[in-house]
């Protein structure tokens, strides 16, 4: 147990330690500044906006910087919706892998385009290569968008007025070429040299030591589950994502892919204080993105680790933690620290079975994708966390009997009005969705009781995590409920797409018109967002809002299924 929770705290420290620098080149990137591999992508960039027509110096408006996410990603949505439904009888299918279904196709495309990559298909047997090479194409695209998003709410919150907030393909081509390919290239590296395959040839065929012909799917593996934990994308190349040994081989490859589902998302934060030239405020930011990150760590790893005293009380040695559903080469304690980070993130992947998880340990990481802002996403991650910043200055003015004023713009009805809605959609998504399949549940509706096999607490666990996972734009599941159905390909992906676009379309309006106000310097009755105050309001907004929208329905299902081993 020393060992595993040394592993742990090794992982911990890295994150954050190559964070710090990893920021600032980000921010230096948003900046125009001069960066060191600007002679080898300043070509390539070029080259991009040369093929697009892009004129990568023109300044775009808000609503100009939404129209062109809006657009190419209905491009997208639509190139992929042929290429999945047509895969049986195009070219790079060496195992035969069949066409989706229209319904299957339609929750892929949105799943991969949202950044949530949630998989109602095995990766071995769901898709040909061809399939693969575009969802990894979408893995970039996807994260790059968000990365491009959220530069254009940091070059709103400078301090000036003004509605020219930068060029979204210029800050979504850089992302893509100066961030996430060089950092997936490292990582598929290392993949590679651990042993992961990277080859376009099919299923390999051995004789097992009992007789028995196997056969063992492969494919350009290596290059996907890099982009997938940089990306914080989480679709897996294999069906068990990363409990597969092809995909995550070793404890050495499992420390490299923890460390990547939070690398840019720690980073982003650090990149707002050297845009903004405000490092105390990115540290505050900081701090409370880490303290709720630890407060759903800490008794995860606990839990994981003591196992359940129901196996104690059979005579089994509880020394190694809960390992049902856990890779040995893991280890309990390890397998808790990523599904605490992938689901703080929107990455979704997963190197054990959740549905295994204890109880409180899933109320954790159904938690994390309920307040969806400690870190969160490439991107959108702070653009959550801006809405719940944004509310805490609202309610902080009227404390204090001031207009309510945030890096000196001030916060007027029109801006509330726009954070409330999206602070609100969110558990309204997960809530209604869930309400709705647990009625069909009970009046056995459309074959439900064939996708949900197991009844009471823990069964309405899973469907509350499917739509947890779905809004949060998070991508796993409680793989106990058999979600490739019509009602769940379909209601997944209309939750997948709401939830995606408008917490986009809802900071990035608040950042713009902010913007163009006047800048108000600060006064003596100015509250300041630099501080320890202004960080424990922000996280008591966002605690409340949590608890008094979620605290019922986690009543009805983990914390009833824990209170019933008792």
């Amino acid at each position: 147990m020393n060992t595993e929770i040394i592993g742990v705290v090794v992982i911990f420290f890295a994150m954050i330690l190559l964070s710090v620098p990893l920021g600032k080149y980000i921010g230096k990137i948003y900046e125009g500044d001069r960066t060191w591999l600007d002679p080898i992508f300043n070509p390539i960039d070029k080259l991009f906006f040369k093929l697009g027509g892009i004129k990568a110096d023109k300044q775009m408006n808000w609503k100009e910087h939404l129209v062109a996410l809006l657009t190419i990603n209905l491009v997208w949505f639509i190139l992929s919706m042929l290429v999945l439904m047509n895969m049986g009888w195009l070219p790079l299918n060496p195992d035969a892998n069949p066409s989706m279904s229209a319904d299957l196709a339609f929750n892929t495309s949105i799943s991969f385009i949202s950044n949530t990559n949630l998989q109602h298909y095995s990766g071995e047997t769901g898709v040909s290569y061809l399939g693969q090479l575009v969802l990894m194409l979408f893995q970039f695209i996807s994260a790059g968008a968000g990365m491009a998003v959220c530069a254009v709410v940091f070059n709103a919150m400078k301090e000036r007025t003004t509605d020219k907030l930068g060029n979204f393909y210029n800050y979504f081509i850089k992302s893509m070429t100066r961030v996430l390919l060089p950092l997936s290239i490292i990582v598929a590296v290392i993949l590679l040299f651990n042993g992961t395959p990277m080859t376009f040839k099919g299923k390999a065929q051995f004789i097992s030591v009992q007789g028995d012909t196997v056969n063992v799917s492969r494919g350009p593996a290596a290059a996907m589950i890099a982009i997938k934990q940089i990306g914080t994308n989480g679709g897996g190349f294999f069906g068990a994502n990363s409990a597969h040994p092809f995909e995550n081989p070793n404890y050495f490859t499992n420390i490299v892919e923890t460390i990547s589902i939070l690398l840019i998302p720690m980073a982003l934060i650090f990149a707002l204080g050297y845009i903004l030239k405000r490092r105390k405020l990115a540290w505050v930011i900081f701090a409370v993105m880490l303290i709720g990150f630890m407060l759903f760590l800490i008794p995860s790893v606990y839990y994981e680790m003591h196992g359940n005293t129901a196996v104690t009380q059979m005579g089994i040695s509880p020394h190694l933690g809960n390992m049902e559903g856990k890779e040995v080469r893991f280890g309990s304690a390890a397998s808790a620290f990523w599904g605490i980070s992938t689901t703080v993130t929107s990455n979704g992947s997963a190197n054990s079975m959740h549905d295994s998880l204890m109880p409180l340990t899933g109320m954790f990481t159904m938690l994390g994708m309920m307040v969806n802002a400690f870190f969160g996403g490439v991107g959108v991650g702070f653009l959550n966390f801006y809405i719940f910043m944004i509310i805490a200055v609202f309610i902080s003015g009227l404390m204090v009997g001031r207009t309510p004023e945030f890096l000196g713009k001030k916060i007027e009805a029109k801006e509330m009005k726009i954070a409330t809605i999206i602070a609100l959609l969110h558990p309204l998504l997960i809530l209604a969705g869930t309400a709705s399949a647990s009625y069909l549940y009970t009046h056995n509706a459309q074959g439900s009781s064939a996708w949900l096999n197991n009844p009471g607490s823990h069964g309405f666990s899973e469907m509350l995590y499917e739509l947890s996972s779905a809004s949060a734009n998070n991508g796993s599941e409680f793989c106990g409920l058999s979600a490739n159905v019509p009602f769940w390909n379909i209601i997944d992906g209309v939750v997948m797409l709401l939830s995606r676009f408008l917490p986009i379309v809802g900071p990035v309006a608040i950042a713009g018109i902010l913007a163009k106000k006047k800048y108000v310097p600060e006064s003596a009755g100015t509250l300041k967002t630099d501080t320890s105050t202004f960080g424990i309001m922000v996280y008591a907004v966002i605690i409340i809002v949590a608890a008094l929208s979620f605290f019922p329905a986690l009543a009805l299902g983990p914390i009833a299924e824990f209170c019933s081993m008792k």
